[in-house]
């Protein structure tokens, strides 16, 4: 079967890649809609440069389609994109929602109304198991934003170990934000995971917003 996964870069849509290459899917694209503004009620938007790279250490083929990140036509653009998937011979969407509803039973009705597979392989997973497998299988992943109280600019850019993970676990009990941040507390990227070609380098500025908010703006990606 011909697999696509629904794809931001973040932690989230990876590792429901690694999962489903290890069950053994044939992915054949990425799929990206890229919202025009930061807070999209359905997408995490990634920087397109990143986006770009990513996929090109996978080796896999990237399809973007833009969006304005209008709360529900921008659902038109998921169907547009999801459209040219199937056009492409795609016959499943691979999601990697973990509890959003909002977001899941969208996707999952549009690859209804176009005859595609659902899966979800993340779906029902809490914060950490999420982190233990990605622990567990060497991906290396960054903030690159943060939008609570609690989480600081300190933790922007930087890999993610597990004595950092402890420390935002701490930070998650005492501020409860959601340490797999499916409430937007912050985005995430994969700078390496399996089937990598090599780890991904980006050098950046930090850009703060306010006391909660801020975010990296990438300069250049090696």
């Amino acid at each position: 079967m011909k697999a696509a996964v629904l794809f931001s870069g973040g932690k989230d849509s990876c590792l429901a890649l690694h999962i489903a290459k290890q069950k053994g899917y044939n992915i054949r694209h990425l799929l990206s809609v890229i919202p025009r503004n930061f807070d999209s009620f359905m997408f995490h938007k990634p920087d397109e440069k990143l986006l770009k790279k990513q996929a090109e250490m996978l080796g896999i083929e990237l399809i973007i389609e833009k969006s304005k990140g209008l709360k529900e036509k921008e659902l038109d653009d998921l169907k547009k994109l999801l459209k040219k998937a199937k056009d492409k011979g795609i016959e499943l969407i691979i999601v990697g929602g973990i509890a959003s509803n909002y977001q899941g039973s969208r996707v999952e009705k549009i690859c209804k109304e176009l005859e595609l597979k659902f899966y979800a392989p993340l779906w029902d997973y809490d914060g950490e198991k999420i982190w233990k497998e990605l622990f567990e299988n060497n991906f290396k992943v960054i903030l690159t934003k943060i939008a609570c109280e609690g989480i600081s600019s300190e933790f922007l850019g930087k890999i993610i170990t597990r004595e950092m993970f402890e420390k935002l676990k701490k930070l998650s009990e005492k501020y409860k934000f959601r340490l797999d941040f499916e409430g937007g507390e912050a985005e995430s990227a994969v700078v390496f995971m399996p089937g990598f070609k090599k780890p991904i380098k980006i050098d950046f500025d930090i850009i703060r917003e306010d006391n909660y908010r801020s975010y990296l703006k990438i300069k250049n990606i090696k």
